[in-house]
């Protein structure tokens, strides 16, 4: 859930200097790229410049990346702080500045890092770089990405004869691409030398002629996985693709003047003051390219695959709320589990208090508000019952974090319903994955206020796989609808289940990706979503709540006729949407199976 930020200025710095006042035109508009999607990245942020036809013995690529969630603060106060002390005599002149100045030039890649699990650490902070005394062979990476074939990469570069320095992904297509990149400039080399013998001269041609797309193509037809992914060449050409199931976002503008690209399209409407329909979706499977020269031009990479799995995620709870389809996406998603909130309610309107819980549910909150309204046709009482303190997400923190957050995220606004009893709280989520907050701290400060019944309502389906594309959470026993599928069968009397999953799942353990099925979508099926939702609810109940406590969830059919072009929902229903995905829930299983799931 990374995110990505990219500008191409197809001006020179005189350019703007003279139309905006400034040179700084471009690392401005990079700056509100990033800061605007701060959501996306709290581990670390990072941001690189090139700089065009810089003279032989002068830098052409800077890099600066940062730890922490004050990163993007700290990168900016770093280049401006360069600035602050030169007179505006230098300051106004571009061509001065851009020989001076680190960040003067006519390329910005920025990234704001969001890991989930793995490595931490500034050299996993992107952008990427991958030098060489070629500045054609020269590469700058970024991306929003997850890979679930890293050991298939892995080994393929090695049987290449490479030597990667890690197993992460980002390495590993850093090299794969690397590999790849260098490949294509000798494949170039070695047909332009018949014809010029100027050295100069064939390094020139062969950045005017490299395929970018051949080499972005051969990589990637070794992928597995959800990605947009962008870079930059040090000697000015740069790219951006996207996997061909759409999995992860991708947004573009581009006139004659700039071309910015973005994970979320109301951040580029914001920091170029556009209209949505001034923004452009990249196709999945297609790369967008600009050349030097500032020619821009779109291919295919892959094609893009008949069924789109867009991730419905992003549209729930990640992306920000102000993208216009996003909120009215999120109304929808509330107000469709309105008859839900009221058969949980006994339809008790005049005595039920409804409100949110901060902040990513507040939109679905207003369409539950209006649903329930137009229901009833009348009034209903609505408070701002909770009040988040804290600005993290506890559910991506790590496990010792996480249990410690929990418990102080929120506090609570008292009188904001009637005690002793007498009213229900409803209060909406936009998702309920672990459960930590709810059983740790939002139950027990619900109850504070003495309601008659509590119902939490999740905008969201049951999360009860892994993600692999986005939020990697691999291990089964992390998610609360699991381990509440679990002890059903248990309860049951069908152990047999579990033993029988594992066996089938212990048997594809040696097959390739392509011919492994999820049997996991088997612990689900003996029980309908309402019998699991008691179950979560029983478990999430701590014992000194004394009251009813009530889980209403958003359904399948509810998510897709509210999001009806994002139809990726594997960690709701294990429909993953590539074979790696499958290859990976199975080996998760068999790790929780045999005691190795320590979540």
């Amino acid at each position: 859930m990374c995110g990505i930020a990219m500008v191409r200025l197809l001006k020179p710095l005189e350019f703007y200097q003279e139309k905006y006042g400034t040179w700084q035109y471009g690392l401005q508009k990079m700056y509100l790229l990033m800061e605007k999607q701060h959501n996306r990245g709290q581990e670390g942020a990072g941001i690189s410049t090139v700089k065009l036809d810089m003279p032989p013995g002068e830098e052409y690529i800077w890099r600066e990346r940062v730890e922490g969630k004050n990163a993007i603060q700290e990168i900016f106060a770093t280049i401006n702080g360069k600035l602050a002390n030169e007179s505006d005599e230098v300051l106004s002149n571009a061509q001065k500045c851009k020989t001076k100045f680190d960040f003067a030039g006519e390329l910005y890649l920025g990234h704001l890092r969001y890991s989930t699990t793995g490595k931490s650490g500034l050299s996993y902070v992107h952008p990427f770089l991958r030098r060489h005394n070629w500045k054609n062979r020269t590469l700058l990476l970024a991306g929003n990405f997850n890979l679930t074939n890293v050991d298939e990469l892995f080994d393929h570069l090695t049987q290449k004869g490479q030597h990667p320095r890690d197993k992460g992904d980002t390495f590993l297509m850093l090299e794969s691409l690397g590999f790849q990149l260098d490949q294509e400039v000798q494949k170039e080399y070695d047909m332009i030398k018949l014809r010029y013998t100027n050295d100069r001269t064939i390094t020139q041609k062969i950045e005017e002629n490299l395929d970018i797309a051949s080499f972005i193509r051969k990589s990637e037809k070794m992928w597995d996985g959800g990605y947009t992914i962008c870079g930059m060449l040090g000697h000015g050409d740069s790219f951006v693709f996207r996997d061909s199931k759409g999995i992860r976002p991708a947004f573009y503008y581009a006139d004659d003047e700039i071309v910015v690209v973005a994970s979320e399209r109301p951040v580029i409407q914001t920091a170029m003051n556009l209209k949505e329909e001034d923004i452009k979706e990249l196709t999945p499977g297609e790369a967008m390219i600009i050349k030097k020269n500032g020619t821009i031009k779109f291919e295919t990479i892959r094609p893009a695959a008949a069924e789109l799995k867009k991730c419905s995620f992003e549209r729930i709870y990640f992306s920000r709320g102000s993208d216009v389809d996003i909120y009215k996406e999120r109304k929808k998603l509330g107000q469709s589990l309105t008859k839900q909130i009221l058969k949980a309610i006994d339809n008790d309107v005049d005595n039920t208090v409804f409100s949110f819980i901060p902040n990513t549910a507040e939109v679905a909150f207003y369409g539950m508000k209006d649903g329930i309204k137009a229901l009833n046709n009348q009034a209903i009482r609505v408070e701002k019952v909770l009040i988040k303190d804290i600005k993290l997400r506890t559910f991506i923190s790590n496990n010792n974090e996480r249990d410690d957050l929990a418990t102080h995220v929120y506090d609570v606004t008292y009188g904001s319903i009637r005690r002793g009893k007498v009213d229900n709280l409803v209060a909406i989520d936009d998702s309920i994955v672990r459960g930590t907050t709810l059983k740790q701290s939002i139950l027990k400060i619900l109850y504070r206020l003495e309601p008659k019944k509590i119902v939490i309502v999740s905008s969201s389906p049951q999360v009860r796989f892994p993600d692999y594309y986005g939020i990697d959470m691999p291990r089964m026993n992390e998610f609360c609808a699991f381990r509440a599928a679990i002890e059903l069968l248990k309860e049951t009397g069908k152990q047999n289940i579990i033993d029988d999953v594992y066996r089938k799942s212990k048997a594809q353990e040696d097959l390739s990706k392509e011919e492994i099925i999820n049997y996991v979508t088997e612990i689900y099926a003996p029980f309908t979503q309402d019998e699991v939702s008691v179950k979560i609810a029983e478990m999430l109940t701590p014992h000194d709540v004394d009251c009813p406590v009530e889980l209403v969830y958003q359904t399948i059919d509810g998510l897709h006729k509210a999001c009806p072009n994002h139809a990726g929902d594997w960690y709701f229903t294990g429909d993953y949407p590539t074979p790696g995905g499958n290859r990976l829930v199975n080996k998760a299983f068999i790790n929780y199976y045999e005691g190795r799931d320590l979540a």
